[in-house]
């Protein structure tokens, strides 16, 4: 589909003409992409400027061992909203949950993107399965630790999106069968060195920040776990709305007390925000609320090891 109309090049529309595809064809077809994209026919304009665009940044989007719940996010970013994200901002090239192509041909996206002279921005998601040569994640005959392997090297930057992918997450978690591994414990001693977005899922917005600044050529400060400070520069428990009642000494004594009800501190019930490096209390998800603020505790999840290490996550 992307072959049709020219991969954003100029005079996209008076090619197409030429070969007696008229604007109107075009822009049912804007639609249908529009549809296929979960945005609604509304965004065909939107669509068809894009593709009659010079090419925007290409990122390709690599699925691993994971349950997809960071994309899923991801498409639920309220600002910007997915379709300013695709069409606006960068040009996703390759995402297997969202691309309208399948098979061959999405195979066929992927070998164009990676080899666009342009280059890429890769954005990876799940952790990489190594036991056995990698013989427990298989995409399309190639293992994940293959495919990794050979396109991580060729992008101008990697982003491991989530904790899975940062650090192993929950996939990597005892006793680990399929070795499973982040970005760069896998491929570090080769020379990737990844921007790590933890978070289970992460905020949406860390990742379009942190795209945003790589475009922009901003020197992006990481801490001691290749996080951007941006983000994960202050602990959960600093930011927390109900920091102040852990300073008075008022925690809630269970969940469904009246002292849970009116807001004071969690840490009694598990919280791990003390031990907790991110700006949900700050940022929220969509703007709009994050788990201690809907009455549950900080399980950590965008710290390494996490599953692990700050389990079980209503005791501390």
């Amino acid at each position: 589909m992307r072959i049709a109309v020219g991969l954003g090049k100029e005079n996209v529309e008076a090619r197409l003409e030429r070969q007696g595809v008229s604007r109107r064809d075009f822009l049912k077809f804007c639609s249908m992409v529009a549809v296929t994209m979960g945005m609604g026919t509304g965004f065909a304009e939107q669509v068809a400027r894009a593709l009659t665009m010079p090419r925007r940044p290409s990122v390709v989007y690599l699925h691993n061992a994971e349950c997809t719940g960071c994309s899923e996010a991801l498409l639920r970013t309220g600002q910007p909203f997915i379709d300013e994200l695709i069409l606006d901002t960068i040009s996703l090239d390759y995402h297997e949950t969202i691309m309208a192509a399948a098979g061959e041909a999405a195979e066929a996206a992927l070998e164009q993107a990676i080899s666009s002279p342009e280059g890429f921005i890769c954005v990876v998601e799940g952790a990489i399965p190594t036991a056995n040569e990698g013989k427990y994640g298989y995409i399309a005959g190639h293992t994940m630790l293959d495919i990794c392997g050979r396109i991580l090297p060729k992008a101008k930057a990697v982003v491991a999106y989530g904790t899975c992918a940062a650090f192993g997450g929950v996939q990597a978690a005892k006793p680990n069968p399929t070795g499973a591994m982040g970005v760069n414990e896998c491929f570090g001693a080769k020379g990737i060195k990844a921007i790590n977005i933890g978070g289970c899922p992460p905020n949406p917005l860390n990742l379009v920040g942190t795209l945003v600044a790589f475009l922009r050529g901003d020197n992006i400060e990481l801490d001691a776990n290749n996080r951007p400070m941006m983000f994960y520069g202050n602990s959960v428990h600093d930011q927390c709305e109900r920091r102040e009642h852990f300073d008075n000494g008022e925690f809630a004594p269970s969940f469904d007390s009246e002292e849970a009800r009116n807001g004071w501190c969690l840490y009694e019930l598990g919280c791990k925000g003390p031990d907790t490096m991110n700006n949900c209390p700050k940022v929220k998800f969509n703007g709009t609320n994050w788990p201690v603020g809907a009455g549950h505790p900080c399980i950590g999840c965008s710290e390494p090891g996490f599953w692990d290490k700050l389990s079980p996550f209503y005791e501390n």
